[in-house]
């Protein structure tokens, strides 16, 4: 993928300076495909200017507990040579909102009946609404059912 003249391009170390991230996460998230470079006729990496906003999304939605998965699904369809604009944000946004809303609700619960829990594992405690709401797993039987092994 060469995009635009070399002097219009950055380096993995001018990448890893004004993002602030190691040389080796840029590397990382090439092997992902969350990013992408090319090299020149002297096997130099080279990158398009619009990594550098490519990896601060990659960087803040990992911050919001977002997994690399999603955030590559999300990404897959954007251009590498395409600086994603608030439009493109908005679209990756809209996606994620209801998981975290989840998330924050179970965070939440978490926050608000964690002195309750006792964690001990079992998984079948008739009021565990951490890990059982509504204790569903007694319907399948006694014992910790998420530890069972089904068809021994």
């Amino acid at each position: 993928m060469n995009s635009g003249k070399l002097k219009d391009t950055l380096t993995v170390g001018d990448v890893a300076r004004r993002s602030g991230i190691p040389v080796s996460t840029i590397h990382f998230y090439e092997t992902k495909e969350l990013i992408a470079g090319w090299r020149t006729a002297g096997n130099q990496r080279r990158y398009h200017r619009a990594v550098l906003r490519r990896i601060a999304i990659i960087r803040i939605a990992q911050r919001a507990g977002i997994s690399l998965a999603i955030i590559h699904d999300a990404l897959k369809d954007l251009p590498h040579d395409h600086v994603p604009t608030a439009r493109d944000w908005r679209q990756f946004t809209n996606k994620w909102k209801d998981m975290l809303e989840e998330r924050i609700v179970s965070l939440m619960q978490l926050r608000d009946q964690i002195a309750t829990c006792i964690g001990c594992g079992c998984l079948s405690l008739a009021d565990c609404p951490l890990r059982n709401p509504d204790d569903r797993l007694a319907q399948q039987g006694a014992g910790p059912q998420r530890l069972v092994q089904k068809n021994l």
